[in-house]
């Protein structure tokens, strides 16, 4: 199973969370891999620079605080609803995700993949953390038990930005134009954070028929895309 997520979408962090429980509860979840593959919503962001959440809905989407209070408490309600809590969006930072992608890519190499991901979701809307810079992310390899000097040197040299970008070319061919992006099995596809009811079905499904493909379903109010994190057309923050 491959899921395509960017570190910075609320969808995904909430999406990561449901997709784990519906393996837990999936009868044949010991069977299955989940492999998380790196998908960037804004690569040309620059590196270096952080702005609040509240101040880049503001600076491209020219949302007031009201408008963005109310979209933001809307996945925060949904992420408390399935045991999130805190789960902050408004209040956190925005910037670069390269590093941070990178980082999670050579955890991965050190038998950390899963718990990397859990690790950075957690760390950045469980605790409004920064990940974007070097310090920072030497902080997370600590919690992980990982070298610090060898996560560092892998970071300065960017050892693993080739398998970031070739992340998202695979998530191209794939089909993805925003994230979450879940594909079982290669064939079945599904986008943004679907309930755990409906994951753990397409998991059932893909295990007991496999020749019949899923058709891909689309969640306006639960994915991230290029130009933002989707709200339903009769949200409050679209008024």
């Amino acid at each position: 199973m491959e899921d395509l997520v960017d570190v910075l979408c609320p969808w995904c962090g909430l999406g990561n969370h449901r997709l784990d429980q519906a393996v837990q509860r999936f009868e044949h979840g010991e069977q299955i891999e989940v492999v998380h593959r790196s998908f960037q919503l804004d690569p040309s962001r620059p590196s270096g620079t952080t702005l609040t959440t509240r101040q880049m809905l503001a600076k491209k989407y020219g949302m007031n605080d009201a408008q963005a209070e109310a979209g933001a408490r809307q996945i925060e309600a949904l992420a408390e609803q399935d045991g999130l809590a805190p789960y902050i969006v408004l209040d956190n930072t925005i910037g670069n995700t390269g590093l941070a992608h990178e980082f999670l890519a050579y955890a991965s190499t050190q038998g950390k993949h899963a718990e990397a991901w859990r690790h950075m979701f957690r760390a950045y809307f469980g605790q409004a953390r920064p990940i974007f810079d070097v310090d920072a992310l030497l902080d997370l390899a600590g919690e992980l038990g990982l070298d610090r000097d060898s996560t560092r040197q892998a970071l300065q040299e960017h050892r693993f930005r080739q398998q970031v970008e070739d992340d998202a070319r695979h998530a191209q061919r794939l089909g993805a134009s925003g994230v979450p992006f879940t594909v079982v099995d290669g064939r079945y596809a599904i986008s943004g954070a679907q309930d755990t009811g409906t994951l753990l079905r397409l998991l059932e499904q893909a295990w007991d028929e496999t020749h019949q493909p899923v058709s891909l379903t689309e969640d306006a109010t639960g994915a991230c895309g290029p130009d933002g994190c989707a709200l339903s057309v009769d949200h409050p923050a679209r008024a």
